[in-house]
């Protein structure tokens, strides 16, 4: 059980998923402001754009790294809300993009896709040898959410004394009982609004990369299994959309985790079916899990505001959960 308390207004699983988006965090639309933006590359011709904020004494204060969701970059509302909250209580920030989220599309010509762990851990050592950073926290939102649990379980016991601590936001653990719930009935919603962004960015790379994407292949694509068969899959080496959903699903890799670890899921999920985290794949002594009745899909807007260290409060319920467990982490730690 947990203490979330839905807002009133939000108890259909659809409008908490869609509707928090436009609600106001804490600090406005400028949730965070003078940070460093940095291009770094995590494989020969790949870099990802990450944006740094640091505290004063941030040699000396633990970092939040945040990964956002399918279609989502660093500017992702729900990205800079956590970002804000984590800052304000004294953590450096650090929003990483995605390849070719956030604009950069050029500095790739390989798509994105959810098992794209070792470009997460490329920052981590590159942040942390940029501004001589200690304990560096992971966070991840759906998409996100399976890569930084994939990135801590592929480590193992070399986590330890790299990072300090992962959370995952309504994480897509199996990536196939994503994909199939994404068929399902209103749930088309979703999945029509993430191939939209899909299918577009593959119109945009065939003109930057004419020689990779056949942009006459998007008369085939009606599903997101579609989209991954003809482009995900064979783009990073998987062959089939299958056989990446099996290779790219943290819930093969959760179980090798060995730092603390917060996963944050409601029942009513409409995107990640509730019944991926009754796997025993899950039982492990360095995850807590903490299941809301409510909450949709990575919504979690509360009936209460919680403040964020700095004056500003907001009813963003797993994002303040997040920061929560980051610090008392530390303090225990």
């Amino acid at each position: 059980m947990t203490d979330f308390v839905p807002h009133p207004l939000l108890k259909n699983s659809h409008l908490m998923t869609i509707l928090p988006t436009l609600f106001p965090r804490a600090g406005g639309k400028n949730h965070l402001t003078g940070g460093q933006s940095h291009f770094l590359e995590v494989e020969d011709g790949s870099s990802v754009l990450v944006h740094v904020h640091l505290q004063d004494d941030h040699q000396d204060s633990p970092t939040l790294l945040i990964v956002h969701g399918l279609e989502g970059s660093a500017e992702s509302s729900h990205v800079l809300g956590l970002g804000r909250k984590a800052f304000d209580k004294g953590m450096n920030v650090v929003r990483m993009n995605l390849r070719n989220c956030g604009g950069t599309l050029h500095l790739s010509k390989t798509l994105y896709n959810a098992s794209m762990s070792a470009d997460v851990i490329s920052v981590v050592r590159q942040v942390r040898e940029l501004f001589g950073i200690g304990d560096v926290y992971l966070a991840g939102f759906s998409l996100g959410g399976n890569i930084v649990l994939k990135a801590a379980g592929e480590l193992g016991d070399g986590a330890v004394g790299f990072l300090a601590g992962v959370c995952a936001i309504s994480p897509s653990i199996d990536l196939q009982a994503s994909v199939v719930s994404l068929g399902k009935g209103l749930n088309r919603i979703y999945e029509i609004h993430f191939l939209r962004g899909l299918t577009d960015k593959i119109r945009r790379k065939s003109l930057l990369f004419p020689e990779r994407f056949d942009v006459g292949k998007l008369k085939l694509v009606k599903t997101i299994k579609d989209f991954d068969n003809l482009y995900t899959a064979p783009d990073g080496g998987f062959g089939t959309a299958d056989n990446y959903y099996a290779r790219a699903s943290s819930i093969n890799f959760i179980n090798k985790i060995r730092v603390p670890t917060l996963v944050i899921t409601a029942k009513d999920d409409p995107i990640v079916p509730f019944e991926s985290f009754l796997s025993d794949k899950l039982k492990s002594p360095f995850v807590t899990l903490l299941v809301t009745e409510t909450g949709g899909h990575g919504g979690f807007l509360g009936n209460r505001e919680e403040g964020s260290g700095a004056g500003t409060t907001d009813a963003f319920w797993a994002e303040h959960r997040v920061v929560s467990f980051c610090l008392s982490n530390k303090k225990s730690g």
